[in-house]
């Protein structure tokens, strides 16, 4: 019985063994309960209720750092809802109060665009916002309003469109909205002489060694830089997967990214 009482009550090995970290238990934060039921409502397509969990979240944790979170997901659930005009509300708001959230900014900025899209010649503030996005500083996301634009047969989408002729992965689309709206595609400046140049500056040397790859190897990118730098370029909204269609609508020498670790520096440059 003793012999019992002693092993119920005796330290786990990890506890007695110092080459064993001690375990240790995190600490949940307030409200990562409601934001972990808010997600299992939204996986079992339960929207109206998951938005609701969403809402309280934001309203008894506004200053928590999970709040962009809480509110990207809150107007995604909208959408995924088809509460269109609210959801394109909620994404402005994300965009509004999280300006430096740059991966979800985009994804933001995208998604209100097909809300519009949807939208169009219902909502009062549909048609003007997908104007406006026209010039956004993303090529992707201008294309992406011009197509919307394009199906409602807008002809202010039709020069971003002719621009978007340049990109190997929306060309085709580019081409049929303009067809669609009566607007021959004009033929653009190839840029099969464009190069990604990479200029790696390793630390403690004094000379860069520079690397040219053509667009069409712009996907090699990631070879030449560390896990943490790849980190760090998501985190500065940098697709490297897309690098292509990017440079080819940037003019020469225009930086595209630059990032850094502890062994070196790297910038990105069209050339």
């Amino acid at each position: 019985m003793l012999l019992g009482l002693l092993l119920l009550f005796a330290p786990a090995e990890s506890d007695l063994d110092p080459a064993k970290p001690p375990r240790v238990v995190a600490k949940e934060a307030p409200g990562d309960g409601l934001l972990r039921e808010a997600k299992g409502l939204r996986y079992g397509q339960r929207f109206f209720e998951a938005a609701a969990l969403y809402r309280r979240y934001l309203g008894e944790f506004e200053g928590s750092g999970r709040a962009s979170e809480a509110r990207f997901w809150l107007a995604a659930t909208l959408e995924q809802d088809q509460r269109w005009d609210e959801a394109a509300a909620a994404y402005t708001d994300f965009l509004t109060r999280h300006p430096d959230e740059r991966m979800l900014g985009k994804e933001a900025r995208l998604n209100r665009l097909r809300c519009w899209g949807i939208r169009q010649g219902q909502a009062p503030g549909a048609t003007p916002g997908l104007v406006a996005a026209l010039n956004d500083e993303v090529p992707e996301v201008q294309i992406a309003a011009a197509l919307q634009l394009a199906k409602t047969r807008d002809s202010r989408a039709i020069e971003t469109l002719q621009k978007g002729l340049a990109l190997p992965t929306q060309a085709e689309a580019c081409r049929l909205a303009l067809m669609s709206l009566g607007a021959k595609p004009l033929p653009q400046a190839p840029s099969a002489n464009r190069f990604l140049v990479l200029r790696i500056r390793e630390k403690g040397k004094k000379d860069p060694v520079t690397i040219r790859l053509a667009l069409s190897l712009a996907r090699a990118m990631e070879n030449y830089l560390s896990d943490e730098q790849i980190a760090q370029a998501r985190r500065k909204g940098i697709e490297l997967g897309n690098l292509s269609d990017r440079a080819a609508s940037l003019p020469k020498g225009s930086l595209l990214f630059s990032v850094e670790d502890g062994k070196s520096d790297i910038t990105v440059t069209v050339e």
